[in-house]
């Protein structure tokens, strides 16, 4: 033994348990065991084998005896390198999640690894008397077989008499590890010709899926199971029947950008060459630093950030681009491809596993020098950077909601700090904190006050916005914005309708007994959605067919009201019969490039207006919308989370700057039955710093960020007074190690209580809130009390969850 261990993450640990357990390191490994590369190791008392990510080395001979050793290294090179190593470590230290979890948040799924184990008599015969009777048994057994599987099932049978042959050398284990990355293909399925020659029998809901077939010709298998309201199971049923039969559809990648323009075709007003100046200085100082581009919709952001790319490409140094939704990713990686060519890579969730592993590695390799892409990007493996960009930084997006609860402006800045490059955020309405430090001139503030117009000679205006009053109207759409989109198809100019709830009818009440109908896993009701004729919840994704009759009671007086995006889209199609209406939602948009052919679709004049969710808000840029309405356009004033007004306001100032982003100026229609609300106003106005006056002074009055920090400790189980219970007990916790901190620590603790929406997926919710101080001392205090309370039998069977300055609204 050469002395030498490491440290390794291990995956499938819980919070509270998690470590950087140590390993010996087997002479035959020693080359390949290094940080950053995966092993697999024995865990637990049963040995059983895991894979872990190295985090550490140790050269201490001393300490090597009596550890476990490490089976095998997986990785030639290591996977992730230096910084993302210090990456794993910071997300490890401050968003309250494991070593592999961290790990697994740098590099994509299709990355990931799966192993198998398999067995094989060693050389070594045993001799007589060195093993007992079974395991003697055993091996003579397992010698007169070549069947590997046969062989693992005698193991497993006798797994005693197994232990005792590798533990004297007689069988070796093997650990067979394969990566996960599949075909980029989409799986599909037909009728095959037996179902149209034989009498095959089908369920009522087999028989609903061969309609579709017979009519359609072939569908994904996802397609089909949303279109029949029903599980996969389904489809691989009619498959065994004979009924239909699956197979793979190769998705093209999309075309490649054949023009290329010249950046420095791009020619800058007088504002957009005052930030880039600025900016681009900042980039050429080579400090950690960061910017806040503040500019109004339509201001010309974009052409500013291909010009500091350029700068920054010429520096010799690299850049990554962050936007906030996938459906933005087409127009500006079209956009940038053109300018910068196959240098740019592209990473989000909306690619295949095949497809992002492929363009990681390309970034990896050195082939690309700029990063498009949402969220996870800011973890591209990067080499010099100089500028990392977050487009619309205040965008709740950026915020992960599921473990590691990491926001990307702090990954963006640590990479920042690592590479000495600049931090840009940017946006039309910057997050309420971003703000607050660049007036505290914390971050520097660049300003473009006006819109951008491609002819100098003409400066364009912003939206006229008009505040329509829905009190008491009892219309889906009022008489002006029916009359505006008229207008503007007499004249071929196109209309975006902006209404942030899909599906028909959001709400469906029984007038005997005045329950909703709620989703039977969550206390959230059910919607409508017309074209499956289904009920869905879209928090669990449960659903059910359509029905008239009261689970309840039976009453056949189902009263159905609210309204999302498909009713919008029925009530469109009656107003206005000749027009062609795109719809954009979560329910149109299931393929990879959905995005891209309907956005393209829509920008060559193929439709007239675009009834969309908050993805149509912001980010996009079509020159011939000269008309927005906003519907329900205070909906989410009422949310429950002090960010509320910000995300409400920040959605309509978006959405109206859609308009009139060509020659043309352009009009906002906003429908509300809260007319005199000041946000509403304000976002009507597109008064920003009107709006931050009042929202800052609000905060602050109230003590809630920039002038602390929100931790939300989350709790969820199957029974809903055990956990409650649980909450109680945790609180109690903190309030007992508060007393015990020798050093004041601030903090303000809200709760236990039930969260908005108490049941989600069959699980019941409370939370704490704790107004705090980020700081390395509350994270040690919070982590602390988290890893005590995990070993309580009060808390078995109750998840646990810490998230700092997330989202507290659900």
């Amino acid at each position: 033994m050469n002395g030498l261990s490491v440290q390794v993450g291990v995956s499938g640990t819980s919070f509270a348990f998690d470590q950087a357990y140590s390993y010996s390191v087997p002479d035959n490994l020693a080359d390949k065991a290094v940080p950053g590369s995966r092993v697999i190791v024995p865990f637990g008392r049963s040995d059983r084998r895991r894979v872990g990510i190295i985090v550490g080395v140790c050269t201490d001979t001393e300490n090597v005896e009596g550890l476990k050793a490490v089976s095998s290294v997986v990785d030639n090179t290591p996977i992730i390198g230096d910084e993302q190593l210090k990456l794993l470590l910071w997300l490890r230290d401050t968003v309250f999640c494991t070593y592999y979890e961290a790990f697994r948040t740098l590099i994509p799924p299709g990355l990931g690894v799966s192993f198998t184990q398999k067995y094989r008599l060693s050389p070594k015969k045993p001799k007589k008397g060195e093993l007992s009777d079974k395991a003697m048994g055993l091996y003579l057994s397992a010698s007169e077989t070549d069947d590997g599987g046969e062989l693992a099932v005698m193991i497993s049978e006798d797994g005693k008499s197994a232990s005792e042959l590798i533990e004297k050398g007689f069988l070796e284990e093997i650990d067979l590890a394969k990566q996960r990355v599949r075909d980029d293909t989409v799986s599909m399925v037909r009728l095959t010709d037996h179902y149209s020659e034989k009498n095959i029998k089908l369920t009522p809901k087999q028989k609903a899926a061969a309609e579709i077939l017979e009519r359609e010709g072939c569908a994904s298998v996802r397609e089909l199971c949303y279109m029949c309201g029903c599980t996969s199971q389904v489809v691989k049923n009619m498959v065994k029947s004979g009924a239909a039969e699956l197979f793979d559809y190769e998705v093209l990648k999309a075309p490649e950008t054949i023009e290329r323009d010249s950046v420095d075709d791009i020619v800058l007003n007088g504002s957009q060459q005052a930030a880039f100046d600025g900016i681009s200085q900042m980039i050429s100082e080579k400090k950690a630093a960061a910017a806040l581009l503040f500019g109004v919709t339509g201001s010309g952001k974009t052409p500013v950030f291909a010009k500091l790319i350029d700068h920054t490409l010429r520096m010799g140094r690299n850049v990554i681009m962050l936007i906030p939704e996938i459906s933005l990713t087409p127009q500006t990686l079209n956009r940038f491809r053109r300018l910068f060519g196959e240098t740019v890579a592209v990473l989000h969730s909306g690619l295949s596993l095949s497809m992002r592993s492929n363009e990681y590695k390309r970034v990896k390799s050195g082939q690309c020098r700029i990063v498009v892409g949402t969220r996870s990007a800011v973890f591209a493996p990067l080499d010099n950077i100089g500028l990392i960009i977050m487009d619309e930084e205040g965008e709740r997006t950026y915020k992960s909601e599921s473990s590691p609860r990491y926001h990307a402006k702090d990954a963006a800045a640590q990479r920042c700090l690592y590479h000495n490059a600049l931090l840009l955020t940017a946006s039309a309405t910057p997050s309420i904190e971003s703000y607050y430090s660049a007036e505290k001139g914390r971050t520097k503030l660049f300003v473009m006050p006006d819109r951008y117009s491609p002819d100098p000679s003409v400066k364009a205006a912003m939206p006229r916005a008009e505040i329509i009053d829905m009190t008491g109207s009892g219309r889906v759409l009022s008489e002006e914005l029916v009359s505006g989109i008229n207008d503007n198809l007499s004249r071929g100019e196109q209309s975006i309708l902006l209404l942030n709830r899909r599906g028909y009818h959001t709400f469906i009440t029984c007038s005997e007994c005045r329950e909703p109908l709620a989703c039977p896993n969550c206390s959230i009701p059910l919607t409508y959605h017309k074209v499956n004729n289904r009920l869905i919840c879209h928090y669990c994704g449960y659903s059910q067919d359509y029905t008239d009759k009261c689970p309840k009671c039976g009453s056949t007086k189902l009263k159905l009201s609210g309204m999302g995006t498909q009713r919008l889209e029925d009530e469109l199609a009656e107003f206005f019969p000749g027009a062609r209406i795109l719809r954009m939602d979560a329910d149109t948009t299931y393929s990879r490039y959905a995005y891209d052919k309907r956005f393209t679709a829509f920008g060559n004049g193929e439709y007239d207006i675009m009834v969309g969710t908050q993805m149509i808000a912001k980010g996009l840029d079509f020159p011939n919308v000269t008309l927005v309405g906003v519907l329900n356009a205070d909906k989410s004033l009422y949310s429950g989370d002090f960010r509320s007004y910000e995300r409400t306001f920040s959605l309509i100032t978006q959405v109206v700057g859609r308009s009139g982003r060509g020659n043309s100026r352009g009009r906002a229609l906003i429908q509300t039955f809260a007319p005199d609300h000041y946000v509403i106003n304000l976002a009507a106005q597109q008064n920003y710093t009107a709006f931050y006056e009042q929202e800052i002074a609000m905060r602050r009055a109230l003590i809630y960020p920039p002038f602390c920090d929100i931790c939300a400790v989350g709790f969820s189980g199957e029974d809903d007074k055990k956990t409650g219970a649980a909450a109680d007990i945790f609180a109690e916790k903190i309030a007992e190690g508060i007393k015990n901190i020798p050093e004041k620590m601030p903090v303000r603790v809200l709760g236990p209580s039930k969260c908005v929406f108490e049941k989600i997926n069959g699980k019941f919710r409370y939370r704490i809130i704790i107004k705090c101080r980020n700081n390395s001392q509350f994270r040690s205090f919070i982590s602390g009390v988290r890893t005590e309370t995990a070993r309580l039998p009060e808390f078995r069977g109750i998840s646990v969850y810490l998230d700092m300055n997330g989202d507290i609204s659900l």
